[in-house]
């Protein structure tokens, strides 16, 4: 791709001198692209992570702690079983 390619996709209209600017760069990035495509990587398994640790975390498990009504009772102003705010829109 080249730079009129990026900028029409980010629907950009750039002055010239930026234009040359971030093809130089852009230049730069597809060429560490195209060298990291070179590397052999067959028999390697997806790394995740570099860390030889496990999932520590506990089970995610939902645990109901407050009853609707209870937590609708501190709010300033209700409705129909739900908080109520000023509009936020005009």
């Amino acid at each position: 791709m080249n730079i009129k390619d990026y900028e029409a996709m980010a629907m950009l209209d750039l002055p010239e001198d930026e234009r040359a600017v971030l093809g130089e760069r852009l230049n730069e990035i597809e060429a560490g692209f195209a060298a990291l495509e070179q590397i052999d990587t067959d028999g390697v398994e997806p790394l995740v992570t570099v860390l030889d640790t496990i999932n520590i975390m506990r089970e995610d498990v939902a645990i109901k702690q407050f009853t609707r009504d209870e937590i609708l009772a501190n709010a300033p102003e209700q409705q129909d079983g739900y908080f109520q705010v000023p509009g936020t829109l005009e």
